[in-house]
């Protein structure tokens, strides 16, 4: 039997089409059944068009490309992470806990070490080592919360929020899409019962990030903006995690406008995330949360390459200060850049913009989708190259997106 990878694009859209009709797969993407015929045969197609006919198939994009094989793209270590992981939200959130000895509680500030070692990870972009460091501690913060003193129990809900927002971004990231709704769902929950306004808007942008790889991208941008609009800080609240919060909602309203192709509300939401941006005046990190002037100006970079605006991204990658960006955060950022370069053909220099990234970052490149339709757009390139990032991969080039 083949290898998922070892089928082309136009093979895999038929393998995952199934016994649906080529009209009801049409309909479900909202593209012509020219276009579908013209993939399944091989020919070129836009991103765009792949993202919509992956929507239609409910899959992602990646399997598509033959980065992950349908269920079972996973390695061994990320699907035995998501079990425990998935086993954790769903036996906390049903109050199904391990009673420990009473001097084996954990304390608010074992707690608190643990969540900050958590999100380092997490900005690492390791996410399957931040998911099996989630999973013993939501569980922890559980029982910190089911036993929680008179007085606590809002801090307790708000580290429960946390906690299952981190399992909910790890899951999202790995393509576990249910796992994600569910844990980001109970992260809202927690935010609320904590009273916490900061925790409550977070999750507006967390949400997002879920809705926006499920490719439900409208969806994305009306809950992001009205998020901003109920939590949108007044001159009088000058606190930087409301502020952050407030800013990150805005940048992702911004990155689903962009993918609408609507250019005006994306300079618009963008004008508003630098604004914030420079009222912070440098980047913050709080409670798991990244936002200020990096990273808007790493988020411009991709709205303009979701745009088609490839020379301006490359001007702005060009031009601005990265150092105070996560590592996964920089990594996608170079990811953006190098698609950039694809769409000005420069084919030999995005491939070593993406090589780069690929090659110290293997296992956060994997869980990508964007360096499969680099490889597979870069038909001009060399071979060795595009042989070597196969390879980190694990997919192989197909046809060339157009």
């Amino acid at each position: 039997m083949s290898q998922w990878s070892e089928y082309t694009n136009g093979e895999r859209v038929k393998l995952l089409r199934g016994t649906r009709t080529q009209e009801d797969v049409a309909n479900a993407s909202g593209v012509s059944l020219h276009t579908l015929r013209k993939l399944e045969q091989g020919g070129n197609v836009t991103l765009p068009t792949l993202l919509k006919v992956a929507e239609g198939l409910h899959t992602d994009v990646s399997v598509i490309l033959g980065q992950q094989a349908p269920r079972r793209g996973m390695s061994t270590d990320d699907r035995a992470m998501l079990r425990a992981l998935s086993r954790a939200v769903h036996d906390t959130a049903a109050g199904i806990l391990l009673e420990p000895a009473e001097d084996a509680l954990p304390g608010p500030a074992d707690l608190a070490e643990a969540a900050s070692r958590l999100w380092r990870v997490y900005w690492r972009g390791a996410y399957t080592d931040a998911g099996v460091l989630a999973a013993p501690f939501l569980r922890s913060v559980a029982l910190y919360a089911n036993n929680a003193p008179a007085g606590q129990e809002a801090a307790a809900a708000a580290l429960l929020s946390d906690a299952y927002r981190a399992a909910g971004l790890v899951a999202n990231f790995l393509g576990a899409r249910d796992l994600a709704y569910a844990a980001i769902s109970n992260a809202m929950r927690h935010s609320e019962l904590a009273a916490d306004p900061v925790r409550v808007s977070m999750l507006g942008s967390a949400r997002a990030r879920v809705l926006l790889r499920d490719n439900r991208v409208a969806q994305a941008l009306r809950e992001t903006e009205a998020v901003a609009a109920r939590h949108e800080p007044t001159f009088s609240e000058q606190g930087t995690g409301l502020l952050a919060a407030y800013g990150k909602n805005i940048v992702f309203a911004a990155v689903a406008a962009s993918r609408l192709g609507d250019s005006s509300r994306t300079a618009d939401l963008m004008s508003q995330a630098h604004a914030v941006a420079a009222r912070l005046g440098r980047d913050v990190f709080t409670n798991g949360m990244q936002f200020g002037p990096a990273y808007a100006g790493a988020q411009a970079v991709g709205v303009n390459v979701a745009l088609g605006n490839a020379g301006r991204a490359l001007e702005i990658a060009g031009r601005f200060d990265a150092s105070g960006l996560t590592q996964a955060a920089h990594n996608r950022m170079m990811l953006d850049v190098a698609l950039a370069q694809c769409d000005a053909r420069q084919w030999d220099t995005s491939l070593d913009t993406l090589l780069e990234v690929c090659s110290g970052h293997p296992e956060w490149a994997r869980h990508q989708a964007i360096p499969g339709v680099i490889i597979q757009r870069a038909g001009h390139a060399s071979t060795s190259r595009l042989r070597k990032l196969s390879q980190i991969l694990g997919t192989a080039p197909t046809i060339r997106l157009t």
